[in-house]
């Protein structure tokens, strides 16, 4: 893995949770990947933006010659896992240092809310090749199977922690379909993510949220703790036992 650093600016929720963000976020499903790659006019260079660990940017590389993955974070690059056609480097989304009209399939996986994003656009501008693409896609909010546990999940995320989500997770739940998108727009079939899960991999999942890494800065304590103690007593099992978890994706596409 090489890593290339440099002083960048941006709002950091999850430096200080790296290791459990690497650990813990899902990977993107292959149909999704499959899809995204297809828009490609070529498969030589994909620059995936924002890749904290590296999760999208490993996928593509299965079907690039090369893929440039870029965080602002160097804590989350720091376990981003190697791959020989990934080159990690340290920039923000809207200045990626990556060469003009270099790029054919420009990817953000659960980001885009966070950019610039006028400033983010003109930089894709800048770095696609001719008939490049931009994908941009976000997991929603999740679901589990077992309708106690999900009903402690929903009081949860939107009860005790929903004053600590920062203001751009509204965009995830309007389904990006609020965020300006000025590329000939391409739709995008339905696509879901779905974990088979314990309640201590759910848990880990849920610690990695930027309104937890809020919450545990204001009061000094984690919330999760709490959401493992009702979901263990709630459930008949104590939680040892898989459930599922499904999110809906959000995805924006085009040229």
């Amino acid at each position: 893995m090489s890593v290339s650093g440099s002083d960048v600016t941006f709002s950091d929720h999850f430096s200080g949770v790296a290791s459990t963000y690497a650990e813990f976020r899902p990977s993107q499903p292959e149909a999704l990947i499959q899809w995204v790659v297809g828009l490609a006019p070529r498969r030589d260079v994909a620059w995936d933006c924002a890749t904290g660990s590296g999760q999208a940017a490993r996928a593509l590389a299965e079907h690039f010659a090369r893929v440039i993955a870029t965080d602002a974070s160097d804590a989350q690059l720091a376990h981003a896992a190697s791959h020989e056609r990934v080159t990690y480097r340290v920039a923000t989304a809207e200045a990626s240092g990556i060469a003009a009209a270099s790029v054919d399939l420009v990817t953000v996986a659960q980001a885009l809310h966070w950019f610039d994003l006028d400033a983010f656009y003109r930089e894709v501008r800048r770095v696609r090749a001719p008939g490049g693409a931009l994908a941009v896609w976000s997991y929603m909010s999740p679901h589990v199977d077992d309708p106690a546990l999900d009903a402690l999940l929903q009081e949860h995320m939107y009860g005790r922690l929903g004053p600590y989500w920062p203001p751009e997770r509204r965009l995830i739940e309007e389904g990006y379909r609020t965020i300006a998108f000025p590329f000939d727009e391409v739709a995008a079939p339905a696509f879901n993510l779905v974990a088979r899960w314990t309640l201590a991999q759910l848990a880990g999942y849920m610690r990695s949220w930027s309104a937890t890494v809020r919450y545990v800065r204001a009061h000094g304590r984690d919330p999760i703790a709490d959401f493992e103690a009702e979901a263990r007593a709630a459930l008949a099992d104590g939680g040892e036992g898989a459930r599922t978890v499904t999110w809906r994706y959000a995805i924006r596409a085009g040229y």
